[in-house]
C-alpha cells in the first residue's frame, strides 16, 4: 500500500482541529478569548460617554468600534495564543510535532489558526452589532477596514508567538502579555482615539504595534483616510509583523524553559 500525500495546508488543518479540540476544553481559555472580548465594550461605553468628539469628527460609534475589534484582537488572539503556545511547549506538544512531517510554520500556523479565526469572527459580530445598536453606518472604505483586521490578526498571532518565546510558564503567560495589552490599551486608540492626543504624542503613539490596525479600521468606518495616508499605517503594520517574524525564527523556543 502506499502512503497517504499529505500537503501544507492538510497539516495545517489537522492541527488546527486538535488544538480545537483542546481549546473547547479549557474553560480559562474560553473566557479569555470568546467572553471578555465582547464584554469589554461595554465597559469602554461606559467611560468614553464622558468624553467630547466634537473636535475629532468622531461618534460614539465610530470610536467605540475600532475599539472594541481591538479588544478582540489582544484578548481572542494576542494573549489567548501566548498562552497555547507556551502551554504546548511546556507539555512537549510542540517538540514532538517537530519529529513527524509537520514544519516548524505549519506547527504555529495550526496551532494559532483556531484564535484567528475566533477574533475575525468576533470582529465581523462587533461590526454587525455596533453598526445595528449605534446607528454605526456602512463602511465608506471597507477595504481598509478589512486589511486593518487581516494585518491585525497576523501580527497579533506573531507577537504572541515572540512573548511565548520568553514566559517560562503558562501561568506566567498572563504577565509577559500584559505589556503589550497596556501599552496598546491605553495608546493605540482602544479606549481613547489618537487624534484626541496631543500634538507631541500623537505621532510617537501612531508607532505602536496596534495603531496602524485601529486606524485603518477607523479610516475604513469614517472614509476620511485616504489611500495615500493608509500608506503610513499599512508599513507600520507590516514592520512589526516582519519583526514579530523574525524574533520567532531567532528566538522561538521548542522545549521546556529550565
Amino acid at each position: 500500500m502506499s502512503e497517504a500525500v499529505t500537503t501544507p495546508a492538510g497539516r495545517v488543518a489537522a492541527l488546527a482541529r486538535a488544538e480545537l479540540t483542546l481549546f473547547g476544553r479549557s474553560k480559562g481559555m474560553i473566557v479569555t478569548a470568546v467572553f471578555v472580548p465582547l464584554v469589554m465594550p461595554l465597559t469602554a461605553r461606559s467611560v468614553l460617554d464622558g468624553m467630547d468628539f466634537k473636535g475629532s469628527g468622531l461618534s460614539l460609534g465610530q470610536v467605540l468600534l475600532p475599539g472594541a475589534i481591538g479588544f478582540s484582537l489582544l484578548f481572542a488572539v494576542y494573549t489567548a495564543l501566548v498562552g497555547v503556545f507556551v502551554g504546548r511547549r511546556e507539555e512537549l506538544v510542540l517538540k514532538r510535532l517537530r519529529t513527524g512531517e509537520p514544519r516548524d510554520q505549519e506547527i504555529l500556523a495550526g496551532a494559532a489558526l483556531p484564535a484567528v479565526v475566533t477574533g475575525l469572527v468576533q470582529s465581523l459580530i462587533l461590526a454587525v452589532g455596533c453598526t445595528a445598536l449605534l446607528d454605526v453606518p456602512a463602511p465608506k472604505a471597507p477595504q481598509l477596514a478589512v486589511i486593518g483586521v487581516v494585518s491585525g490578526l497576523v501580527m497579533c498571532a506573531a507577537l504572541a508567538a515572540v512573548t511565548a518565546s520568553f514566559t517560562r510558564t503558562v501561568e506566567s503567560a498572563q504577565v509577559t502579555s500584559m505589556p503589550l495589552l497596556m501599552v496598546s490599551m491605553a495608546g493605540s486608540g482602544v479606549m481613547v482615539p489618537l487624534e484626541l492626543m496631543p500634538d507631541r504624542v500623537a505621532p510617537m503613539l501612531e508607532l505602536l504595534p496596534l495603531s496602524p490596525v485601529i486606524t485603518l479600521v477607523r479610516g475604513g468606518w469614517t472614509g476620511e483616510l485616504s489611500l495615500y495616508e493608509a500608506v503610513g499605517p499599512v508599513v507600520t503594520a507590516l514592520a512589526w509583523t516582519a519583526f514579530g517574524v523574525f524574533a520567532v525564527r531567532r528566538w522561538f523556543r521548542w522545549e521546556p524553559r529550565r
